[in-house]
C-alpha cells in the first residue's frame, strides 16, 4: 500500500512538472544602487518566458507610503552619481510614453513601485516589449532607474517622475 501511494505521488509530480510553465533558461540581475542624496537600493531579476520576461523587484529605502515611477534606460551606466549617464527610456520602437498596459509605450516603461509604510516595494510582472533574447527589444547592458516620484503616464518622454533614486546594470545571468 505505502509503495502505491509513493507511485501515485510521484505520477502527481511527474505531471505536475510537465504542465508548469517553463522559461526559456535566460536570466538576468540588476543590482539597484543609491544614487548621491538618496538611500533607495534593491534588486532586479529578470526571466525570459516565451515571448515575455518576468521582472520581479525588491526595493527598500523609497518613501514610505509612495509609488515610484521604474524604468529601463537606454544605457547601462550608473557613474554619473544621479542615474542621468543611463540616458532616456529604452525605446527602440520609437513609440511615446505611456502605461505599461498600454500598446503605446516604451520598451523601457515598467509598471510603478508601491513603497509601504517601511519604505520597501516589490513588484512581481509579466512584460512584453523587451527580451532577454539577441534583437533591438534585448535589455542586456541596459540601465534601470528607480525614480522619486509617480510616473504621470502622459508627460512626454520621461512621465515626469523626477529624479533618480536608485541605479543598476542589466547583466546576464
Amino acid at each position: 500500500m505505502t509503495r502505491l501511494i509513493s507511485m501515485a505521488a510521484a505520477a502527481v509530480l511527474i505531471a505536475g512538472c510537465q504542465t508548469a510553465p517553463e522559461g526559456d533558461g535566460l536570466r538576468a540581475t540588476a543590482a539597484l544602487q543609491s544614487t548621491k542624496g538618496s538611500k533607495a537600493f534593491g534588486e532586479a531579476t529578470f526571466e525570459q518566458v516565451g515571448d515575455k520576461v518576468r521582472v520581479v523587484v525588491f526595493a527598500q529605502g523609497l518613501r514610505p507610503g509612495q509609488q515610484h515611477g521604474f524604468h529601463i534606460h537606454e544605457v547601462g551606466d550608473c557613474s554619473s552619481g544621479d542615474g542621468m549617464s543611463t540616458k532616456g527610456h529604452f525605446n527602440p520602437q520609437g513609440k511615446p510614453h505611456g502605461h505599461p498596459l498600454s500598446d503605446a509605450r516604451h520598451s523601457g516603461d515598467l509598471p510603478a513601485l508601491f513603497a509601504d509604510a517601511s519604505g520597501r516595494a516589490r513588484i512581481d510582472a509579466t512584460v512584453d516589449l523587451i527580451t532577454l533574447q539577441p534583437g533591438p527589444t534585448n535589455i542586456i547592458g541596459r540601465g534601470m532607474i528607480i525614480h522619486a516620484d509617480p510616473d504621470d503616464f502622459r508627460t512626454q518622454p520621461t512621465g515626469n517622475a523626477g529624479a533618480r533614486l536608485a541605479c543598476g546594470v542589466i547583466k546576464a545571468g
